[in-house]
C-alpha cells in the first residue's frame, strides 16, 4: 500500500502541477522543508512515509514545471527554409497526403547558405504521390533521411466542431512545429534508424502488402486494423458502423484494446492449457506483445502494453490486488519520464481499462460463477471461457465510460452486447491474418487459400457491428463535463471500498451514535473538532471574499501579456476587457490575479481588431468567463484563429455588436466608454487596413479620462482630427506598441496626455517601441509620465474621479 501512496502523490503532484501556474521556487522551498522534516521523526516509520509522500508530492509540481516546451526548430517558424530530417515513425497515408514525423537534422534557410545542425521534431504533410523514382508507393518508409522545403509553423487547435486540442495533442509527443505543402521532397538515403526497428517496419509493410493482394475490401482494411493499427484505409461508413455499435476500440491498439484482449488471452490460454504454470500466462503475454510489435511499438500500445503485462503478472500470482499496485507505480514511472501525457486521453483509457480489470472484473467473475455454476461455484471450461470474456468486456466498458463520454460526447448502448460477441474473433483475426500475411511473403498462393480464414472471422465481425449498429439507440450523443466524471469515480470507488470495510463502517458508526446519546441536544452532541473545522473554513472564505473584494474606485489595468494588447477595465463587480493579447496562458494569469475568485462573468469583451496579438487570449476567455456583450470593429479575418473566435461566440450564443462613432458603452457610477473610430466606412489603402480600422474609445469617469487607441496608425489619427473628436485626455495609451507608423506630433498635441503608457513584449522582433515615439513622448509628457509594460510589467491606474494614483508591477 505504502508504494500506491507513493505513486499516487507523484501522480498528484504532475496534476496540480498540469493546474496551476506555482512558481518553481515556491515548489523548491516548501520540497525542502518536507525533506527537513522527515529528519525529526525517523525513527516512527509512519511520520517517514507522510513526509516522502510529501516531497514527492511537491517533487511532482516541480518535474512538470520544468518539462520542455520547445526546440531549436521553433527559432525557424515563419520562414522558409530547407529541412532534412529522418522519418522516426510509420507514415501514415491518407487520401491525398501522407502524414511524416520528421526527425529534423539540418536547416537552411537560403539556397546560399550553409547547413545548420538543428534538434526537434516536424510533421510534415507531405503529397502522396512525390515522384519518388528509388521506389514505389508507399514512397516514404520509416528511417528514411528525405530533404524538402516548406515554412515550418506552429500547429493550431481548431476547436469549432470539437474539443480536440490538436496543439496540445502535438505538444505531448514533442512536435511543436508543422509544414503543409513541403516543396521539393527529396529522397537522400533510407536505412537511418534503428536497425530492429527499420526491420520491424519493413514487416508491418511486407504483411500488409500481403493481405492486400489475399482479401477483399473492406476486410482487408480491418484486418490492417486489428492487425498492424493501419486504419487509414477504412471506408467511412464502416468506421461509422463500429463508432455507432460503440467498438471503436477494437480498431486501435490502445488501452482498452489490450486490457480486453489481455482478458480473452488469458482465458482462452487457461481453456486450452489449464492451469500448468506458466504456459497460459507466456501465451497471454505473447498476443499482448505480438500487437505491440506489429503496430509498430507506438506509445500508446506501449504504455497498454506495459500496464497488461503488469496484470497478468500479478494474475499469475495469485495477487491481483497487487496489479493494482504495480499499475500504480508503471504510471508513476510514466509521468516521470513525460508528464504531459497525464492529459493524453489513450493513457487514461489505458489506465482505466486497466483499473477496471484488477477491480472490476474479478468481482464479475464471482458473481457470475455464483449465477451459472453449481453449489460449489464450479463451471465447465467452455462456460468459464464465456464468463471470464463478459467479465473483462464489462469491467473495461464500466471503467472507460465517463472517459470516452466526457472525451467523445456520445454513449454506446450496444457497446457491451457487441463487444462481447465480436471478441471472440479477435484472436482468430489477430492469428489468421499474421499467418496469411506471412504466408504472402514467402508463398503468395498459400496466402490466398489461408486469406479465407481471416476472411471468415473478419466478415463475422463487420455483420455483427454492423447489425448493432442498425439498431435504433445504439448510440446516443452526450455533454458529460468534468464533475459527472469525478462522480462517476467517485460513487465507484465508493461501491468498491465500502463492501470491503463494512466492520470498519460499523464500528465508526456505532462510535458516533454513542458520542450523539451522550448529550442532549442537536448542537451539543456534534464534537466540537467537527464545528471547529467548519467554521474555520467559513471564516477563512468570508475573509478571502472580504480581501479580494475591490473598493469603489475605478482600476484600469494595462495588463502585461507580452507583444500585444489587453486592457482590463474594473469597477467593483463590473469589468471590461479590452483585447487579449497574443497567448491564452497570459492573460488567464492575469485576470486569475486581478479578477476575485468568485466572479467568473466579464460583463463586455472588446475586440479592437483581429490580429493574433489581440485575438488569441480572447479565445481562452471565452472559453473560461461567461462575456456577457462582445463589441468589435466588424472586421472579419481568414485566420483560423478568427474561424474558432467567430465559432465560440455562435456555439455560446453572444451578443455582439460593432462599434460605430457614436456608441456609448455606460458602467456604473457615471463611468462612460464613447467609440471614437471605426465610421460607418472603413479606410482602405493605408498601410494596414486591419490596424488603421481599430476600435478607438475614450474613457470618461469625471474628471479622469483615458484614450484607448488600439493599433491604429496615422491615417486614422488623421481621421479623428479631421472630425474634431473630443481626444483631450488624462492617459493616452499609445497606438500601436509606440510603433513609428502612429503618435503623430498633431495627435499627440490634441490629445494633450498627463501620462502615456505603452503595451509591448521586451526585447521583442519588432523594435517596439520605436526611438522616435519615445522621442515623442518624452518631450510631450516626460520621461517619468511613460510607463512600458516591458519594464514595469501591468500598470494599473486608480481613480475615484478626482484624483488618480498608479502603480506598477515591477
Amino acid at each position: 500500500m505504502r508504494l500506491i501512496y507513493l505513486s499516487l502523490a507523484w501522480v498528484l503532484g504532475i496534476y496540480l502541477g498540469s493546474k496551476f501556474e506555482i512558481h518553481w521556487s515556491v515548489t523548491v522551498t516548501l520540497l525542502g522543508i518536507s525533506a527537513l522534516l522527515i529528519i525529526p521523526f525517523f525513527r516512527k516509520r509512519n511520520f517517514i512515509w507522510y513526509g516522502l509522500c510529501l516531497v514527492l508530492l511537491f517533487g511532482g509540481i516541480l518535474r512538470f514545471h520544468f518539462v520542455s516546451e520547445g526546440d531549436e526548430l521553433q527559432n525557424y517558424q515563419g520562414k522558409f527554409c530547407k529541412i532534412q530530417g529522418i522519418i522516426a515513425v510509420a507514415p501514415q497515408v491518407k487520401d491525398q497526403t501522407t502524414i511524416l514525423r520528421i526527425e529534423a537534422k539540418q536547416v537552411k534557410v537560403k539556397d546560399d547558405g550553409e547547413w545548420q545542425d538543428v534538434s526537434g521534431v516536424v510533421q510534415v504533410y507531405a503529397p502522396k504521390f512525390p515522384g519518388f523514382t528509388e521506389r514505389d508507393f508507399p514512397y516514404y518508409h520509416y528511417g528514411d533521411l528525405i530533404e524538402f522545403g516548406g515554412v515550418p509553423r506552429p500547429p493550431e487547435s481548431l476547436q469549432s466542431e470539437t474539443d480536440f486540442d490538436f496543439a496540445a495533442y502535438l505538444a505531448r509527443q514533442g512536435i511543436y512545429s508543422v509544414v503543409y505543402s513541403p516543396a521539393n521532397v527529396k529522397l537522400i538515403e533510407s536505412g537511418q534508424k534503428n536497425d530492429q526497428m527499420e526491420w520491424i517496419h519493413h514487416l508491418r509493410r511486407s504483411i500488409s502488402a500481403s493481405l492486400e493482394k489475399a482479401l477483399p475490401e473492406p476486410q482487408c482494411a480491418l484486418a490492417q486494423a486489428m492487425l498492424l493499427g493501419e486504419r487509414s484505409s477504412i471506408s467511412p461508413e464502416v468506421s461509422d458502423d463500429f463508432s455507432r455499435s460503440g467498438t471503436s476500440h477494437l480498431l486501435a491498439i490502445s488501452g482498452v484494446h489490450v486490457g480486453i484482449v489481455a482478458g480473452i488471452a488469458l482465458s482462452a490460454g487457461i481453456w486450452i492449457f489449464g492451469r500448468r504454470r506458466p504456459t497460459y500466462f507466456l501465451l497471454a503475454l505473447a498476443v499482448i506483445w505480438l500487437y505491440v510489435v506489429l503496430s509498430g511499438m507506438s506509445p500508446s500500445a506501449w504504455r497498454a502494453a506495459t500496464m497488461g503485462s503488469l496484470w497478468l503478472w500479478a494474475d499469475w500470482l495469485g495477487r491481483q490486488r497487487s496489479a493494482f499496485t504495480a499499475l500504480a507505480f508503471a504510471a508513476a514511472i510514466m509521468l516521470a519520464i513525460n508528464p504531459r501525457i497525464m492529459s493524453d486521453v489513450g493513457f487514461q483509457l489505458s489506465f482505466a481499462a486497466m483499473a477496471g480489470l484488477v477491480f472490476l472484473t474479478p468481482i464479475i467473475q464471482n458473481w457470475a460463477r455464483k449465477v451459472f455454476g453449481n453449489k460449489e461455484g464450479e463451471v465447465s471450461s467452455t462456460l468459464r471461457f464465456f464468463i471470464t470474456s463478459f467479465a473483462v468486456t464489462l469491467g473495461a466498458v464500466l471503467a472507460t465510460l465517463p472517459l470516452v463520454a466526457y472525451y467523445f460526447e456520445y454513449i454506446s448502448l450496444m457497446s457491451m452486447p457487441a463487444t462481447l460477441f465480436t471478441l471472440p474473433a479477435v484472436p482468430g483475426i489477430i492469428v489468421t491474418s499474421a499467418l496469411t500475411g506471412l504466408a504472402g511473403i514467402f508463398a503468395p498462393g498459400i496466402a490466398d487459400i489461408l486469406g479465407w480464414l481471416p476472411w471468415f472471422f473478419v466478415t463475422y465481425v463487420i455483420e455483427v457491428v454492423r447489425l448493432s449498429a442498425a439498431i435504433p439507440f445504439a448510440s446516443i450523443d452526450v455533454e458529460a463535463g468534468a464533475p459527472a466524471v469525478y462522480t462517476y469515480y467517485g460513487i465507484l470507488i465508493a461501491a468498491l471500498w465500502i463492501p470491503k470495510n463494512s466492520s470498519r463502517i460499523k464500528g465508526l458508526t456505532a462510535i458516533m451514535k454513542a458520542h450523539f446519546l451522550k448529550v442532549p441536544g442537536f448542537v451539543s452532541r456534534i464534537p466540537t473538532k467537527w464545528i471547529v473545522l467548519p467554521l474555520v473554513i467559513a471564516t477563512i472564505l468570508v475573509w478571502t471574499a472580504a480581501i479580494t473584494a475591490l473598493d469603489s474606485r475605478l482600476h484600469v489595468y494595462v495588463l502585461d501579456i507580452g507583444q500585444g494588447d489587453a486592457i482590463l477595465i474594473q469597477k467593483e463587480n463590473q469589468q471590461i476587457l479590452i483585447d487579449g493579447g497574443p497567448g491564452s496562458e497570459e492573460i488567464m494569469e492575469e485576470l486569475g490575479d486581478r479578477l476575485p475568485f468568485w466572479d467568473r462573468t466579464i460583463e463586455l469583451v472588446v475586440l479592437t481588431h483581429p490580429d493574433a496579438d489581440h485575438i488569441t487570449g480572447l479565445i481562452e476567455v471565452l472559453q473560461r468567463y461567461e462575456v456577457e456583450k462582445i463589441l468589435t470593429s466588424g472586421q472579419e479575418h481568414d485566420s483560423n484563429l478568427y474561424m474558432e473566435w467567430d465559432d465560440l461566440i455562435e456555439e455560446k450564443g453572444i451578443e455582439q455588436i460593432n462599434a460605430r462613432v457614436g456608441q456609448q458603452v455606460i458602467m456604473a457610477d457615471g463611468i462612460f466608454l464613447d467609440v471614437l473610430h471605426p465610421g460607418e466606412t472603413p479606410i482602405e489603402g493605408a498601410t494596414t487596413d486591419l490596424n488603421t480600422n481599430s476600435v478607438v474609445m475614450r474613457l470618461k469617469y469625471e474628471n479622469f479620462s483615458m484614450l484607448l487607441t488600439g493599433d491604429i496608425e496615422i491615417e486614422a489619427e488623421a481621421l479623428l482630427l479631421k472630425h474634431d473628436c473630443r481626444l483631450k485626455s488624462t492617459i493616452l495609451k499609445v497606438a500601436h506598441h509606440g510603433s513609428s507608423s502612429s503618435t503623430s506630433p498633431g495627435f499627440l498635441a490634441e490629445v494633450a496626455p498627463l501620462i502615456a503608457v505603452i503595451s509591448a513584449g521586451e526585447d521583442n522582433k519588432f523594435g517596439h517601441p520605436t526611438e522616435e515615439v519615445l522621442e515623442k513622448l518624452e518631450k510631450a509628457v516626460g520621461r517619468e509620465s511613460i510607463y512600458l509594460t516591458a519594464e514595469d510589467g501591468t500598470i494599473e491606474f486608480i481613480s475615484d474621479g478626482e484624483k488618480l494614483w498608479a502603480g506598477t508591477e515591477n
